[in-house]
């Protein structure tokens, strides 16, 4: 098992010696078997993690629990933004206390057991042993006459303590596993270059994907068509078996210690440097002592000794903490349209018409024939896949022919040049969406509508295809690449070495912000005045409410601060050039 309590980084012992012999190495060579373990670990954490999320709205907002339409989309945002905004929790913990491998190990455990919260409300036994008693309420179809009769009061969220503080802690494990799975699978090269690192990103991304593909396949359809229980008992096997492949591939793996965390003295240099910090500095030192004299020796007339003065590396963590922290913070709207995709990019498509599928069978008399003669509806979560393929697709030919072709000519654009163009094309997801939206509630106020059963439930919905949803869900994927592939790599590689678990979890938590953002502008626009998303007529279905403008207010969101974006990274390229040009400089006068 991996020590945390060796002072010096564990290597594997295989093959060292000859490795540092070799003129020409491939950046993974000895490091191979350690990859793959963390990015099989990475497959079926993601598949796990897909299979609970991709189906959560349905999951309540149908007969399980008969959670209104905003309110499971806003129960989805929080889950998913809590996955991500309590992760500087556990980089804090890895690089102060732990180390990466203790954290993930303990994370996952974590993980496993509230994982099984979700299988278990899905039975009707464990529902009641939990919850209690569901009341009586059928969720029915929205209205097609705007009368006074046909209002109601939203449904109540049957089960939200239980529901939301399972959610949370289940939160808490992904997003500990998520800030030190990424670094630690990094460890593993990069004392290998800087071009390791990249290659290694690309791959870890891809491995994201692919476990998304198997959820999105196998999980989100059993979910929908066959039963939640045994969809919910899936992801919890997956996180178990990413845990034993974590535990078995140990020997291989490069662990670091535990270094201690620069996080207190970052809140320190920032408090002194506040408006706060000055006035405290400018206090007589009269008043000072005795605010914080002790009470044994009583008033002393001057401080017992100096306060100890920031170290350089203390401060030079700080300042590169400084320059990071506006540029991930011009994130936030992207990621406020990213989770759009699990929430009302979802809703939107029950909304739509949705194909069945095996619904014409020649199979001959038998079980399978039977099964198949069910007609099972299309998962709404496959739409998904339109994203995950197509990254599946263009990873490895970004890794392997586009990146090397542009880094032979110098063309290769920086992380913070591709997180801008990915920006611009998270913008033109939303419009897309936007104005899909639009046309969907032309239908809906025509009248011209179908009822369709998903799963138990009856939704109405617009005669148009839920194909029609494929350009944003393609335009988003596009997004990934340019925008959170490059994030990762900047947030790692611009971290100081001593802050690289906790800026990782800075960089999650921040893609958790814009998640938490879009859920409360989605409370904002649900409140009874003239919200956009307030439509309690509807029954938990959106028909009569106004989710086009709650897109293109994200939209111009977005432009707005791609714009501001820009600016900053510019800014903070032409910083860097200066500090390389004075520290050549400093190095040629020595």
């Amino acid at each position: 098992m991996a020590s945390t309590s060796a002072r010096e980084e564990r290597n594997p012992l295989l093959g060292q010696e000859e490795i540092r012999d070799r003129p020409a190495m491939s950046p993974f060579e000895g490091r191979r078997a350690a990859c793959a373990a963390v990015l099989l670990v990475e497959i079926l954490e993601r598949a796990a993690f897909f299979g609970i999320v991709s189906n959560l709205v349905l999951y309540l907002n149908s007969s399980n629990f008969n959670w209104g339409g905003s309110q499971a989309s806003r129960a989805t945002l929080l889950f998913m933004g809590a996955s991500y905004l309590l992760s500087p929790i556990g980089g804090w913990l890895a690089d102060a206390y732990l180390g990466r491998y203790w954290t993930i190990t303990f994370s996952f455990l974590l993980y496993l057991l509230t994982a099984c919260l979700l299988p278990a409300t899905a039975s009707q036994d464990g529902q009641v042993l939990l919850c209690g008693d569901r009341p009586a309420y059928v969720v029915q179809p929205s209205c097609q006459q705007g009368g006074i009769e046909c209002k109601q009061q939203s449904p109540t969220q049957y089960c939200a303590p239980i529901m939301y503080a399972g959610l949370l802690l289940l939160a808490l494990g992904i997003s500990s596993v998520k800030a030190n799975l990424t670094p630690f699978g990094a460890d593993q090269v990069t004392d290998r270059g800087r071009d390791a690192t990249r290659r290694f990103f690309n791959w870890f991304y891809w491995s994201i994907n692919l476990g998304a593909v198997i959820s999105l396949l196998v999980i989100a359809f059993i979910q929908q068509n066959v039963d939640f229980l045994i969809g919910y008992i899936i992801p919890t096997v997956c996180v178990a078996f990413a845990l034993l492949v974590f535990l078995l591939a140990a020997p291989s793996f490069v662990t670091k210690p535990a270094t201690g965390s620069q996080v207190s003295a970052m809140f320190q240099l920032a408090f002194k440097s506040s408006c706060c910090g000055h006035t405290l500095q400018k206090m007589p030192t009269k008043t000072k002592v005795n605010n914080f004299q002790s009470e044994e020796t009583g008033l002393l007339s001057g401080p017992r000794h100096q306060p100890q003065e920031p170290s350089h590396d203390n401060i030079s963590s700080f300042q590169a903490l400084v320059k990071i922290l506006p540029v991930l913070l011009t994130l936030i709207p992207y990621w406020m349209v990213y989770f759009q995709m699990q929430s009302t990019y979802y809703l939107q498509g029950l909304h739509l018409h949705i194909p069945n599928i095996f619904q014409h069978s020649n199979l001959n008399n038998s079980a399978l024939s039977a099964s198949v003669g069910k007609s099972y509806t299309f998962p709404d979560a496959w739409l998904l896949l339109a994203n995950v393929v197509f990254l599946l697709i263009l990873v490895p030919l970004k890794d392997r022919l586009i990146d090397p072709f542009l880094a032979r000519r110098k063309l290769l654009p920086s992380p913070l040049k591709r997180m801008a163009v990915g920006m611009i094309f998270g913008f033109a997801s939303v419009i897309a969406a936007g104005v899909l939206e639009t046309k969907r509630l032309k239908y809906v106020h025509n009248n011209e509508t179908i009822s369709q059963q998903i799963g138990k439930d009856d939704y109405i919905a617009a005669p148009l295809p839920i194909w029609w949803q494929i350009p944003q869900y393609l335009l988003i994927g596009i997004s990934e690449i340019f925008a959170s592939i490059p994030g990762l790599e900047f947030a790692y590689s611009e971290a100081p070495k001593s802050m690289q678990g906790a800026i990782m979890g800075l960089f999650y938590f921040i893609s958790g912000v814009g998640s938490l953002l879009g859920s409360g502008l989605l409370t904002l626009l649900s409140l009874p005045a003239n919200g956009w998303m307030n439509c309690p007529e509807d029954y938990g279905n959106i028909n009569k409410c106004r989710m086009d403008n709650y897109f293109f207010l994200l939209a111009a969101i977005q432009a707005v601060t791609c714009v501001l974006f820009v600016w900053i990274s510019v800014r903070y390229e032409h910083q860097q050039r200066l500090n390389i040009h004075h520290l050549c400089a400093g190095q040629e006068d020595n």
